[in-house]
């Protein structure tokens, strides 16, 4: 007899986010070459949600978001490590087009 799959519901203000790894090196304003493989201090990345809770209330499934990464809760679903944090803990939601913001773009 097969296992039964389940789906998986975030709960509360909860979100499963899936971090954006950084493949390419990277080049500082000086022009110095940073290595992928460096790991910055308190350095936020960027992540994609991949699960929302109910009480979410600036986020849903999909949204390109930017948060740190230090300290958060990791778990891995088919192989695939996302993080599960409160949504306060985000700092940013890109979206293609708002009518208030930083005025900056990806």
């Amino acid at each position: 007899m097969a296992d039964p799959k389940f789906e998986i519901q975030m709960l509360h203000d909860r979100v499963m986010v899936k971090v954006e790894q950084d493949t390419e090196e990277r080049r500082s304003t000086a022009g110095i070459v940073i290595p992928a493989t460096v790991k910055m201090n308190n350095r936020l990345v960027w992540g994609q949600v991949f699960g929302v809770g109910a009480n979410a209330r600036a986020v849903k499934v999909g949204d390109k978001v930017l948060f740190s990464a230090d300290d958060q809760l990791e778990v891995e679903v088919q192989g695939q490590i996302y993080l599960v944090m409160r949504e306060r803990d985000l700092h940013a939601v890109a979206t293609p087009q708002t009518d208030h913001g930083t005025g900056l773009y990806l």
